[in-house]
């Protein structure tokens, strides 16, 4: 335990929250974020319900969402609206964009955290043209609909979009994330090619490229249980960080050398993954 916290502090390091700033950028504002219901959504909306602002909150657990909504709202600061959606369903967003267009105020600052990860490999999803379309739909398509919907709000209100994004949008790509990394990498390269526009509309833009984070979307990866972590407390800091600073993104330090060494080791790699591959195959572990 004492090992993993010290390789964690070195790999993530300590995020200082200044709470008097946060408390002066986000007073009086009105903030979405999506996958509310646990993980980083939950930590960021109860992290930002130590303050007066308006919360908006999505998810498909109700009930997860109510008690969230309960908890903020007993510290008498933060007045909380909440949304059950599965934000894949057309007709669940068709209702929380009416939802929206409901609201007596405008958006101040959306925070895109909703997604979905999966771990499969091409063969094993041969008869599984469903997790593409589903990855796609949460990852891609989602906040791309949200955002179009949201735009001209959040231009008015001179707002900020925070996007939750992964250091594999950044990195070589993986054997068995086929997925994921084509959803996230999707909506990363959108982003950034809309960027420009956004800040000429005076929307400020920050993206967030995580490494592993210790959510309930990681324990289906038996590999993951043993690795280096961040906690979802860090990155709800890192997400109020943002909504002061206003930086156009965040990465850990090594992410820079990493992307490098992806690329230069992608033969090497692909090469060490095949060998693994077909040992388990003749073991018939895989």
């Amino acid at each position: 335990m004492e090992r993993h916290h010290l390789l964690n502090r070195l790999l993530f390091g300590g995020i200082a929250l200044n709470a008097a700033k946060l408390e002066h950028a986000v007073s009086g504002k009105c903030i979405l974020i999506t996958g509310a219901s646990s993980g980083i959504g939950e930590k960021t909306a109860l992290l930002l319900g130590n303050y007066e602002v308006r919360l908006v909150l999505i998810a498909r657990r109700g009930d997860k969402l109510q008690a969230i909504k309960e908890t903020i709202e007993a510290r008498g600061k933060a007045a909380v609206t909440i949304m059950t959606a599965d934000l894949r369903n057309e007709d669940d967003m068709e209702k929380v964009l009416g939802g929206l267009r409901g609201l007596p105020y405008g958006m101040d600052i959306v925070v895109s955290n909703a997604g979905l990860s999966i771990r499969r490999g091409i063969e094993e999803s041969l008869e599984r043209y469903h997790d593409f379309t589903r990855t796609m739909a949460i990852n891609y398509f989602a906040p791309v609909r949200l955002l179009l919907h949201l735009i001209p709000e959040l231009e008015a209100k001179g707002g900020q979009i925070i996007n939750v994004s992964t250091i594999n949008a950044r990195l070589a790509p993986f054997p068995m994330w086929a997925a994921y990394q084509a959803s996230k990498s999707a909506f990363d390269v959108w982003l950034r090619s809309a960027s420009p526009e956004l800040r000429l509309l005076g929307i400020a833009v920050t993206t967030l490229y995580l490494p592993l984070v210790r959510t309930p979307m990681i324990e289906p990866t038996n590999a993951y249980a043993d690795m280096p972590a961040m906690k979802p407390d860090q990155v709800a800091a890192l997400i109020a960080k943002a909504m002061y600073s206003r930086r156009r993104l965040w990465k850990p330090w090594w992410l820079g050398p990493g992307e490098l060494a992806s690329l230069f080791f992608e033969g090497l790699a692909e090469k060490w993954f095949i060998f693994k591959r077909k040992g388990a195959k003749r073991d018939g572990d895989f």
